[in-house]
């Protein structure tokens, strides 16, 4: 598994935003982030693949990467599951049955419609309900990764961001919260508002 994380992680370096955000990482942070891409893949894999546990004194048995891009239920719950391919794939499966989408507190004008790239989702996964979850909709793992990373690495628990598309605008709070002192534990988008571009 280790080594289909690195494989993984050597492949997203390769694209424009994995670039951008090693640059954007090490001009804000060099104390922290490695000047070369083997260092940084490193630091990748240690922030997003290196498990920790989320209950006191029990195994390791999660990381930020299987959190926000797979999702898992502990307890009952869902937690994490912000990643519209997995919430697709599963929802293909028959393990997903999604329940609607709740409008930004800020909404204006703008209507919900097919070109939108962030919704609020309301689902249950293999019958467990998620009542609120922030999802990208339509963009690459390497952009939510790289967003997340810089979030996490140069950024705070909340980060204010505009996403400008051809269509919206839309603006964010980007939750990153941390885990075992030096790991991703969650990230997530928050529509704040959102309007017609």
């Amino acid at each position: 598994e280790r080594a289909e994380n690195k494989a993984f992680l050597k492949a997203i370096m390769q694209t424009g935003p994995m670039q951008f955000c090693h640059k954007y990482c090490r001009a804000n942070k060099p104390d922290i982030v490695p000047a070369d891409q083997t260092g940084f893949i490193n630091l990748l894999h240690k922030i997003w693949f290196d498990l920790y546990s989320r209950s006191r004194g029990k195994a390791r048995d999660s990381s930020g990467f299987e959190h926000v891009f797979v999702g898992e239920i502990k307890d009952g719950q869902i937690s994490g599951f912000h990643n519209w391919i997995q919430l697709y794939l599963e929802e293909k499966k028959g393990n997903v049955d999604y329940k609607g989408y709740i409008k930004p507190r800020n909404y204006k004008d703008a209507e919900t419609n097919g070109d939108d790239h962030v919704l609020t989702l309301q689902f249950s996964w293999n019958g467990v309900d998620k009542t609120v979850g922030t999802d990208f909709i339509g963009v690459s793992p390497e952009f939510e990764m790289a967003l997340y990373t810089m979030c996490f690495l140069v950024g705070k628990e909340d980060n204010k961001v505009r996403l400008e598309t051809k269509t919206d605008i839309f603006d964010l709070n980007i939750k990153c919260y941390t885990m075992a002192r030096d790991k991703i534990g969650t990230s997530y988008p928050e529509a704040l508002s959102h309007e017609e571009a």
